[in-house]
């Protein structure tokens, strides 16, 4: 096998080949940032810059607290949407860490028959369009009158095969020894699980998070379709109803859109090494 150490590192180049890396790296940064820098912008801009030629990002006439003011007065339950959105995103990353890492764990460690089949058709649901199900599922939701609840919101959101499959990777860099040592020691599963595994598989769990909470945050389509009242709405649907139908007011729609991106962006930049981390795990093979 190949000394890792005999690799050419980064310094190792040419002074050109490292130029030109920076500048495709700085060249993806600005593409990737455009978005939100013109989110920010055009939150910020009266209704008379809006359609100004030629496009100006920085306005001429800043009127953020303005903005903010009419899109409460144009939309005064926002902050029940927010909060619609956080316990929905809460509820489903809890039950997808009980429910995937007992099932992750069980497919990592014990033995049973048909255990790699079973493993391969939960994976399966990975290839299955959300859409192709979208139907049953509200078909199913409505017979158990759950239609309008946080019930129908959270519930079958509590399972999902990525996460299953990224704690499962994450298990199986741990080394047996650790946990056999534990279980002479008299620790069951459940707790070699709680007090070993777990707080070893810290970057999985961090990647696990960003993901489970990003995904339940921006969810759009199955909200509407099964939660659409006023009591239930997550921001997502919150902002889409600010459209007119002769008219969208595009600075309220990206100053409801930059409030909801917040908690995101701080998430992600608090776990942005884990995330990391935790992505390059899940490709790995024990």
């Amino acid at each position: 096998m190949a000394d890792r150490s005999a690799r050419p590192s980064y310094r190792d180049f040419d002074w050109r080949i490292r130029l030109i890396t920076y500048a495709l790296l700085i060249l993806g940064a600005i593409v990737m940032l455009m978005p939100f820098a013109w989110m920010v912008s055009t939150a910020c801009k009266p209704p008379i810059e809006l359609n100004k030629l030629p496009v100006r990002w920085i306005p001429e006439n800043p009127a953020c607290v303005e903005n903010f003011n009419l899109l409460y007065d144009q939309s005064p339950r926002f902050n029940r949407y927010l909060l619609n959105s956080a316990l929905v995103t809460i509820g489903r990353t809890l039950g997808q860490l009980v429910t995937c890492s007992l099932a992750a764990y069980g497919f990592a460690r014990f033995s049973f028959p048909g255990r790699n089949i079973i493993f391969a058709l939960c994976l399966g649901l990975l290839m299955v369009p959300f859409q192709a199900i979208l139907i049953p599922e509200y078909l199913l939701i409505r017979e158990l009158g759950w239609l309008n609840s946080f019930r129908a919101l959270i519930v079958p959101g509590i399972f999902s095969a990525f996460a299953l499959f990224l704690l499962r990777q994450a298990f199986l860099q741990i080394p047996l020894e650790i946990e056999e040592a534990a279980t002479i020691d008299g620790a069951s599963p459940l707790r070699v699980l709680w007090h070993i595994t777990l707080p070893l598989s810290v970057p999985a769990l961090a990647a696990f998070g960003v993901i489970t909470v990003q995904a339940a945050w921006n969810d759009f389509l199955y909200p509407l379709v099964v939660a659409n009242a006023p009591d239930t709405r997550v921001v997502t649907i919150g902002i889409s109803l600010l459209q007119g139908e002769r008219r969208t007011p595009y600075n309220l729609l990206m100053m409801g859109s930059f409030l909801a991106t917040v908690p995101m962006l701080v998430l992600f930049m608090l776990l942005q090494r884990y995330f990391i981390e935790g992505i390059s795990m899940s490709g790995l093979k024990r």
